[in-house]
């Protein structure tokens, strides 16, 4: 198995960009792109409800690898991230400090996740 050197969110953006100028010819437009997360993230869906829920698997369903899909996931979503110029390294920073101060208590409160039988 070969190992993957890791890289940070601004360099998967430059990543996907190059790779999306060099071979993609260019972006599918915004709205296309839309459609296309949502479809890959039904595909996400499609295999954690088979896989961790009570759905069984069709035989199509049996040569996804969730990782892959996952990463799919991931890859339109920084498409659509390079056009409409977010720089997800930045968003995200910000988004962990809403969070924090959103929710810095609201979790540790929460019965419903503070009990061992959540089931």
């Amino acid at each position: 198995m070969r190992l993957m050197e890791e890289i940070t969110i601004r360099e998967a953006q430059a990543r996907v960009d190059e790779w999306i100028h060099t071979y993609g010819v260019r972006y599918f437009n915004e709205l296309t792109n839309m459609a296309v997360l949502m479809e890959e993230v039904g595909e996400v869906a499609r295999l954690m409800a088979r896989t961790y829920g009570e759905q069984s698997f069709k035989p199509s369903d049996r040569a996804r690898n969730l990782a892959d899909e996952m990463a799919d996931v991931l890859w339109v979503l920084i498409c659509l991230a390079n056009q409409t110029g977010v720089d997800l390294t930045e968003a995200f920073h910000r988004n962990i400090e809403k969070k924090t101060q959103r929710d810095k208590n609201r979790h540790i409160n929460n019965n419903k996740l503070n009990t061992m039988n959540n089931g």
